[in-house]
């Protein structure tokens, strides 16, 4: 079997986690990464013995990594000619200049949610557009919330339709080691209706969703309330032996000491993953509540890992590797190891 070769541009926060999961794919290789600089995740990847080749993406800077004594493969730009796929990880705003390098090259690549929308042809969700991601050259992924917030209302979705949602977002402000943003004891809302809204009724133009959006001073994973008005009704019972056999969410209860979003790190380090990463979203049980026909729950968004099965979809869609998205789903979730 002739394996997908790929490349990550930018290992941060999301590039380090995306070279994890496609190393972990048995249908796909991991050709390299690549930096600028010797930042702490370049350094860590340096100091346990540098399972992945890195290659610089400024060669004019290349010092900055040898000085270090860290070992370089070769520009970004040849980590491109080797790859079918690139997934583009890099600050916003840069993706769109490296694509002009994967359109030299004539390689596809993969944009993550802080680029603009027109940087690609699809924007892409595992769940709700796979086929639309089929044979595309260059697809955007949403946001961590909107991922998670998409998995849970697809579901919905899927069983009963859905006619529109309203969401609260509770949003981290920033990932763990994170300082730009300084250090406040305070709450920042932003004006309705949030991104995430907006960006679920692009993917889903049949659903109306709104939106608010809360920045909370902390860094383990956002929360959000979902109201949803089903075309059918869907008992709280129902809704959640939905929730309990789709592979990326996992029901967790108040009851067993799930109490925020602290636990659900705390449990992941306890699980013994990587980093503390949960690729899934958590419902929590005790809080979906009916009213009338409408139906309210609230997930935890796990944002530093929960794009990563929806990323390697998109691999699978762009590369033509499996035709639907039932199938393509659960041969990314087989290899990531998910229910």
């Amino acid at each position: 079997m002739k394996k997908i070769k790929v490349g990550v541009a930018g290992y941060g926060t999301i590039g380090q986690r995306l070279a994890d999961g496609v190393a972990l794919q048995g249908d796909m290789e991991l050709v390299g990464v690549a930096d600028v600089a010797p930042t702490l995740p370049v350094q860590a990847l340096f100091e346990s013995g540098m399972p992945y080749d890195l290659y610089t993406a400024m060669p004019e800077k290349i010092n900055l990594l040898t000085d270090k004594g860290i070992p370089v493969s070769g520009s970004l730009e040849d980590l491109v000619q080797k790859v079918d796929i690139m997934f583009d990880a890099t600050n916003a705003g840069i993706g769109a200049v490296n694509k002009k390098l994967y359109e030299k090259y004539n390689k596809k690549a993969i944009f993550q949610g802080g680029e603009k929308n027109d940087v690609a042809d699809i924007f892409f969700h595992g769940y709700a557009n796979y086929e639309k991601g089929i044979g595309a050259n260059f697809l955007k992924l949403t946001s961590c919330n909107t991922t998670g917030l998409i998995r849970a209302i697809d579901a919905i979705d899927r069983e009963v339709g859905v006619v529109k949602t309203a969401i609260t977002i509770i949003r981290r402000v920033a990932d763990p080691g994170d300082y730009h943003r300084g250090l406040t004891n305070a709450l920042q809302v932003e004006p309705a209706p949030s991104h995430q809204a907006l960006d679920l009724m692009t993917i889903m133009p049949h659903i109306e969703a709104t939106g608010i959006l809360v920045h909370t001073p902390v860094t383990h994973g956002h929360i959000i309330t979902a109201l949803v008005t089903p075309k059918e009704d869907i008992s709280k019972e129902e809704l959640l032996d939905l929730f309990e056999k789709h592979p990326r969410i996992r029901v967790v209860r108040i009851a067993d000491g799930f109490l925020g979003n602290a636990s659900m790190f705390k449990y992941a380090r306890d699980l013994g993953h990587k980093r503390g990463d949960m690729y899934e979203i958590a419902v929590w049980e005790e809080s979906i509540v009916k009213s009338g026909r409408d139906i309210m729950f609230a997930i935890n968004i796990p944002q530093e890992a929960v794009v990563i099965p929806e990323n390697i979809d998109a691999i699978r869609a762009a590369m033509k590797m499996q035709m639907t998205g039932a199938e393509g789903t659960a041969e990314t979730n087989k290899y990531l190891g998910m229910k």
